[in-house]
Parts: C-alpha cells; sequence; structure tokens
C-alpha cells in the first residue's frame, strides 16, 4: 500500500509543519501517546489525556477497517475490556509481521482480522462475559460459539475471504485436535496460526475479572508448553525470540502503517459498502468517567500542576473551600500568594519557598497544617498533602495537591453528629424515622417489662390525607405532616420517642406511662389538632385517628404494636378522628406463685405437653372470643381446627414472646384451647349465679425432639401470661396433684389429650 499525500486526508499534518518535526516520526509520537504507560503519564490532566487516547483508537481503528469501523465501536460498546484486547493483539501481529517482512497485502489482512476476531462477543450475554468465577458447561458453550458468531457477522459484510479464514481458523489447534475444524497444520492460514499465538499472549498477560494477569515469562512458558499441540511450534519460537528481545512492540514501521491515510476505496475494499466519509467516532472511556465522577464528587480539594506549576486540575472540593471557580485559575501558575497560604507558624509562604515546587524538586510527598484564604474572607485550616508525579524512569511531570477541610469548626463528633442525625431522622418531618422506632422499640419493651414499670405506644394516622394531595396539592400534604409531626413533638416528655412510622402514619412511644394516661395525651393532641385551622388548606383543619396500647406480660415489640394497629383500625372503622385504647396493661398481671412452677406442670402434665393452665374471666364469652381474635392476630396465629368449643392454633418461633435470652433459638409451638361457661355463687353469696368464662389451656411445642425443655418452657409460659392479659383473666389452677386438669375436662378434651400423647410418643422415637 502507498502512503496518501491527499490534502483532503484528515490525518495529513498540515503544509507549515511537514518538515518539523519529520514525517515519519509524528505518527510515533501520536502513537506513543496512545500507548504509553499509565505511570508516564500521571502528571497529565487525566481527563484531557484520557479523551485523546481514545480520539487516537478511533483514527487507528478506522484507518485499518473504514467503513466496518463501526463493528469495534458495536464491540467496545458491549465490552470495552475485549476491545482494547483486540487492539493490542493487532498492533502484536503488525509487530510481529513486520520484523518477518510479510507482503503487504497479508499483512492488511491479519491486521483487520486481528482487530475483529473477537467480534462475535457481542452475541455473549453480559453476565457471561463479566462473571468473575468459573464458567458453568452452559456458559462455556455459550462462550465457546462467539468464534461462530464472529464468522457469521463477518460473513455478511466482509468481502475478503483471507480475512474470514484468519477469523474462523485461529482458534484451531496445530494438531488438528481441537473438534469443529478440519484442516491439518499445512492447511491452516498463516495470518490463524500467528493470530492465535499473539492472541494467547495477551490473553495471559492481562489482568481479566476471572484470573490475574501472568509473568510475561510464565506466559512464554505456557506458549511453549502448547507448542505442536496448539500452537505452531516454528512460530512460537520465532515468536518468543522476538519477545524476549523485547522486537515485538511499537516501532517506526509500525506506527507510520497505522497512522498513514489511505484511500477511501483502499480503506474499504474488504467491505461491501459503497465508499463515504467515515463518521467521528464518539470518545467512550468508562474508567475515564470514573476518575472524572470520583474528583467531581470529592469532599476534598484536588488539584493537579505540571512541571512549571501550571494548573491542570481544580475540582469541586477546592471551589466549595476556596470561593474560587476552575475556570478562573485553569492553565494558570500555581502560587501560594493564589491562595494567601501561610506555614504552621502562621507565618506567610512566598512563592519562592513554595512546598509544591520543592515537593516536585525534591520527589518527596510531604502533609503540612497551612492556613489559607477561605470562603467570604474567612481563614481556612486545611491539612496540604503534597504528592509529587514521578514516572518510572525518574522522570517527574508535577505534583497532586489534596486539600482536607480540618478547621475547628468542623469536628470529627459534629461529623458523627450529622450522620447519625441523616441515619435515624427522616427527612422531611425531622423526626425519627422508622428504622429508629425499630431500634428503640425493642430496647423500649425489654426494658419496662424487666423493671415492671408500664409504657404505652400510640399511633396516628392522618384523615382522608389522599384528599389534602388530590385537592391542594402535595406541597401542602407535605406542609401538613410536617405541623403534625410538631405537633405530637410538643407532647413528648423525657424518654419518649415521636417517630414517622410510614407516610401520614406517626408512632408516639411513652415512657412511664400508662394506658390512661396515654389515651388523654391522645385526645389532647387529637384535640389540639382538630381545633388549629391550616393555612396550606385554605384555614380547614385536621384530623386524626389514633390507636393506643399499654405493655402487658408477655408482650413482644411485634405483638404491642400490632395491638396498637388493630386499636388504629377500629378508629378509623368507628368513624375517624377518635381514641380506641387497646390491652390491658401491666398492672394486676403478676407471675405465677412457685407453688405453681412448671417443676409441678412437668411432673403431672401428659409427656410432651409443657404447660397446663385453667384461666378464667370475668367478660361475656362473645367477648373474651374477640379478645383471642386479638391474640390469634398480633401472635400470625395459625388456627389448624375449630370445634364447638374447641380450638387449636399453631405459633411460629419468631412471633413468640419472649422474657430472656433474644438470641435463643426460636419454639413453635401447638396450643389447645377449651372454653366453658360456670356460674359462681360464692362471691357475694348473691342468690343469682354469676357466670364467669373458663379457658383449659394446655401448650406443647410442635417438635418434641426439641432438646432445651427449659428454654421452650419458659417461653410457653410467656405465651400464657399474654394469653391471660389478652383475655383479661386470671389464674384458677391449683397443683396438679390436687385438680388434675386432664382429669376433670369433658371427654372429648379427654381423648384430645391421650391422643395428644400418644403422637408426642412417636414423635420422640
Amino acid at each position: 500500500m502507498e502512503t496518501d499525500t491527499s490534502p483532503q486526508s484528515p490525518l495529513t499534518p498540515p503544509e507549515s509543519k511537514r518538515n518539523d518535526p519529520p514525517a515519519a516520526e509524528q505518527p510515533l509520537a501520536t502513537l506513543s501517546h496512545l500507548l504509553a504507560d499509565l505511570d508516564e503519564a500521571a502528571a497529565a490532566d487525566v481527563s484531557e489525556r484520557a479523551k485523546s487516547d481514545v480520539v487516537n483508537q478511533n483514527r487507528l481503528v478506522q484507518v485499518r477497517l473504514g467503513l466496518a469501523s463501526s463493528l469495534y465501536v458495536a464491540l467496545r460498546a458491549k465490552h470495552a475490556a475485549t476491545a482494547s484486547h483486540c487492539l493490542r493483539v493487532a498492533l502484536g501481529a503488525s509487530s510481529w509481521a513486520l520484523a518477518r517482512n510479510m507482503p503487504a497485502a497479508e499483512l492488511d489482512d491479519l491486521e483487520v482480522a486481528a482487530l475483529l476476531h473477537d467480534v462475535g462477543k457481542i452475541g455473549v450475554p453480559d453476565v457471561i462475559l463479566s462473571k468473575p468465577g468459573k464458567l458453568s458447561p452452559e456458559e462455556a458453550l455459550c462462550m465457546e460459539r462467539q468464534r461462530q458468531f464472529g464468522y457469521d457477522i463477518l460473513a455478511t459484510c466482509c468481502a475478503s475471504t483471507e480475512i474470514r479464514e484468519i477469523v474462523r481458523f485461529a482458534p484451531a489447534w496445530f494438531d488438528g485436535s481441537r473438534p469443529g475444524f478440519d484442516r491439518q497444520a499445512e492447511q491452516l492460514p498463516l495470518g490463524a496460526r500467528m493470530l492465535a499465538i499473539v492472541d494467547a499472549f495477551d490473553a495471559m498477560t492481562t489482568d481479566h475479572v476471572y484470573r490475574r494477569a501472568m509473568p510475561r515469562e510464565r506466559a512464554v512458558a505456557e506458549l511453549f508448553e502448547g507448542a505442536g499441540s496448539q500452537f505452531d511450534p516454528e512460530l512460537v519460537k520465532e515468536f518468543c525470540g522476538l519477545t524476549q528481545s523485547d522486537l515485538v512492540r511499537l516501532t517506526p514501521d509500525v506506527a507510520r502503517r497505522w497512522l498513514r491515510k489511505l484511500e477511501p476505496e483502499m480503506a474499504n475494499a474488504p467491505w461491501r459498502l459503497t465508499s463515504h466519509t467515515v463518521p467521528a467516532i464518539p470518545a467512550n472511556n468508562g474508567e475515564v468517567l470514573f476518575h472524572q465522577k470520583l474528583l467531581e464528587a470529592m469532599h476534598d480539594g484536588v488539584i493537579f500542576v505540571d512541571v512549571n506549576l501550571q494548573i491542570l486540575l481544580w475540582n469541586r472540593g477546592v471551589e466549595r473551600l476556596t470561593g474560587i471557580p476552575s475556570a478562573s485559575v485553569m492553565q494558570k501558575r500555581w502560587l501560594p500568594s493564589l491562595l494567601e497560604m501561610r506555614d504552621e507558624h502562621d507565618d506567610e509562604i512566598s512563592d519562592e519557598n513554595c512546598p509544591v515546587l520543592y515537593a516536585i524538586q525534591s520527589g518527596v510527598q510531604t502533609l503540612r497544617r497551612l492556613t489559607m484564604a477561605g470562603r467570604h474572607d474567612k481563614r481556612l485550616s486545611a491539612d496540604v498533602h503534597l504528592v509529587p508525579v514521578i514516572s518510572r524512569s525518574g522522570v517527574a511531570h508535577g505534583a497532586a495537591i489534596l486539600v482536607h477541610d480540618a478547621s475547628s469548626q468542623i469536628t470529627l463528633e459534629e461529623r458523627v453528629q450529622t450522620l447519625h442525625e441523616k441515619a435515624t431522622h427522616d427527612p422531611l418531618t425531622k423526626i425519627a424515622n422508622r428504622a429508629e422506632f425499630d431500634r428503640v422499640i425493642t430496647q423500649f419493651v425489654e426494658t419496662h417489662l424487666e423493671l415492671g414499670i408500664p409504657c404505652s405506644l400510640i399511633i396516628c394516622d392522618l384523615d382522608h390525607f389522599k384528599r389534602i394531595n388530590d385537592t391542594f396539592g402535595h406541597q401542602a400534604g407535605d406542609e401538613a405532616l410536617v405541623g403534625f409531626a410538631a405537633l405530637l413533638r410538643r407532647f413528648t416528655r423525657s424518654g419518649d420517642l415521636v417517630a414517622r412510622y410510614g407516610g401520614e402514619e406517626f408512632v408516639l412511644l411513652c415512657a412511664d406511662c400508662d394506658n390512661a394516661t396515654a389515651t388523654q395525651r391522645a385526645e389532647e393532641i387529637r384535640g389540639d389538632l382538630a381545633s388549629i385551622p391550616q393555612p396550606v388548606l385554605e384555614g380547614k383543619c385536621l384530623t386524626a385517628s389514633f390507636g393506643v396500647t399499654e405493655i402487658q406480660p408477655g408482650d413482644s415489640p411485634d405483638t404491642m404494636l400490632r395491638r396498637a394497629d388493630r386499636a388504629l383500625l377500629q378508629a378509623k372503622d368507628n368513624g375517624r378522628n377518635r381514641v380506641v385504647q387497646l390491652g390491658s396493661g401491666i398492672s394486676g398481671h403478676e407471675q405465677p406463685k412457685d407453688s405453681y412452677s412448671w417443676l409441678s406442670w412437668f411432673r403431672s402434665a401428659p409427656p410432651g405437653m409443657l404447660v397446663e393452665r385453667k384461666l378464667c374471666t370475668a367478660v361475656p364469652l362473645n367477648i373474651a372470643v374477640e379478645k383471642l381474635r386479638g391474640f390469634l392476630a398480633d401472635h400470625h396465629a395459625e388456627i389448624l381446627s375449630i370445634d364447638e368449643s374447641l380450638i387449636n392454633f399453631k405459633i411460629e418461633g419468631q412471633y413468640v414472646p419472649q422474657s430472656r435470652r433474644g438470641d435463643d433459638r426460636p419454639v413453635s409451638f401447638l396450643v389447645s384451647m377449651r372454653f366453658e361457661q360456670a356460674s359462681s355463687n360464692t362471691a357475694n353469696r348473691s342468690p343469682r349465679a354469676a357466670m364467669r368464662t373458663v379457658f383449659h389451656v394446655a401448650v406443647r411445642p410442635r417438635r418434641n425432639r426439641d432438646r432445651r425443655r427449659s428454654d421452650a418452657m419458659d417461653r410457653a409460659n410467656q405465651l400464657v401470661y399474654s394469653l391471660r392479659s389478652y383475655l383479661m383473666a386470671h389464674d384458677i389452677s391449683v397443683p396438679l396433684a390436687a385438680e388434675p386438669f386432664y382429669e376433670t375436662a369433658s371427654p372429648s378434651l379427654l381423648d384430645w389429650l391421650f391422643g395428644n400423647r400418644r403422637k408426642s410418643s412417636r414423635d420422640s422415637r
């Protein structure tokens, strides 16, 4: 191929510059700029340098592919690492071919084939290309098919049989042992055999998501290991000899060949397309984009300067600290006077004693506490980290300046407090958020149960809040939420917590507060809210519904919250703008006496049974059944069967109240309750008998293979305490030796108990 010196060429230098530097050296400098080591370019402007790299890469690809450069761009958009690999392989193959004086036509075919040899990966799913671990057999098969995908893509647009054959047979093994390739060694194209070696060498010496790069020596050893089977042994010996002598690299001949202008007809000759101007390929460097976003988002200031102290980068962090925009200082000379810098002794730093210049000249990085001019004419105390940028060859390229705000106004404690506020408070209403409430209520319940002190929970919901948003707009709705949160905050006392539970729903934890007091507070909040005109609602008033409950024996955070929520639902069902309280509270529900300890129950109860109790309540049966429904709902109980006077249900372990170790393994329970109505004529010697509802309760573990019986017994007792609180009942059990529960029960219950006993025996075996 001949070099085109047509003035229409976008790659041809202007006439005024064609002699200085020489034309033979100009392309080399440009390509070297593209492929130089990152350490050699550390002092350059990162974003501008990267953009230049991508532009040069696009020029390289366009020169070799012509109109088919769109295939390379598509591959780069799919998987940038594969596209970069293809470019490196093409440059390496070109250098090797020039070193062995390959004919120009064959060299053209090899370069184009190398650039597009992995284009079939466009058809491989991203999850496979980016998988860090070993591929499954199905994934490996899909990856293997990419070779055929690539050949099919080229077959539809590439008129050159030679290029297609190189891409097709590059995966073939030299000894013909790889399935799917029917050619013998001497029938494989020379370009395919060369491409296979360069491809494998680059793959082994490059980092991948699934494997770290090999040392060059090990890669060379691997090539020799595969010589004669996978690779042509003579070509392996030749390539490895050139690699060891560093001859397979960027040379002036390679540079001139890759960066010269070709006639459009020649560049597009292999492709079945009409000749037209190739559009510019947009830069798309993901790594550079990450660097740019990182520098822009950094809270600390970052400044890059070159060896002449010319400012190359001035990020937003510096703008925030100093108030100086980057546009006013870019490409200007860095001087300490620019920021009125002073040293540790508050002495002015002269431009002649610039610490940045000293860091560049000495090559030593330093960290100093300096003061400088800040925003609004205020002095700023900052930790300034000066990092000289020096290449591996020892050449200084400049320095990076990191500026960290160390002023006394921003202390570590204040930052921690700020983070805590953001993590625990609702951004709109400035009260505690749902996560903070969930954390506090657990401690709240455990502490009050342990101390036997009452506490209450108020849950409230603004009435018809959707109408506010629909009628007055969401801004008015937000103002209403903020105002309601402020009203709730007014009624809090020391130890209380008010939180936004979600949407228009709020909760108030009241420490050392019983049901009556909490209900009174809820009524006061309701009354104040209903009487305060809201300006954002055109003077109309808001109303809210309230559910109140007090902690009671056997409660957990979940049961307490669900009970308050049921009270709120009742308030809404009853017409809204009202307060409903549920729960019997903590007073009057002492633990059973020692004479009724679990040891006596265990000695007398049937095998497998944990607790058998007899509870009596004065409330009518229909009300007791409603209370029982509340218990079942709050504990997520699953009803197994219901008879005329018998109900069996199951409660999973995570919903069982616990009074001790929160990390104990949950134990699921099966509960049987038989109820009956009895009369008592002994209370006041009244001629009219008083009716009572008596509940016979039996609790056993769902799985009898659990050997932690003491823990299961403790949890079963907590479950009974909670049930007793819901039913507002008192314990009338006596020692089972005097009045065995299972002997005085009805025949149907006796059948249930003995059947259960037989089942327990089978389970234990």
